[in-house]
This record gives C-alpha cells, sequence and structure tokens, in this order.
C-alpha cells in the first residue's frame, strides 16, 4: 500500500473512533440534558462524520479495485 494510501486507513481508523465516541455521548444522559440547539449541532455534526466516514471507505475500496 502506497503512503497515502496508508494516510486515508489511518485517517478512517481515527475517524470511527471519534464518531463511535460521539455515537455513545449522543445516546447518554449528559446528551439529552443539553439545549436543543447543542443537541442539533452534534447530531449534524455526527450525520457529517458518518458521510465523511463512507467517503473514507469508498477511497479505501477504490484502491483495490
Amino acid at each position: 500500500m502506497a503512503p497515502h494510501q496508508q494516510r486515508v486507513v489511518d485517517e478512517k481508523a481515527e475517524l470511527s473512533k471519534k464518531t463511535q465516541k460521539l455515537d455513545t455521548f449522543c445516546e447518554g444522559s449528559i446528551y439529552a440534558s443539553l439545549p436543543a440547539a447543542e443537541q442539533s449541532r452534534l447530531s449534524r455534526q455526527l450525520l457529517i462524520m458518518h458521510l465523511y466516514e463512507q467517503v473514507l471507505e469508498e477511497r479505501i475500496a477504490a484502491f483495490t479495485a
């Protein structure tokens, strides 16, 4: 795997960890206690992180195509 491809794999791994942590946070009591506007921002952030993760997955899949 080329170095630039490895960086994408590493980036995807790091993003997946962060996404999982935010997913877990959004299921918790602290999230539930936040104002609706902040919940909305966090939910949008999580959606975008999932979309970003999808793009990285597509790029990684293309490395072997």
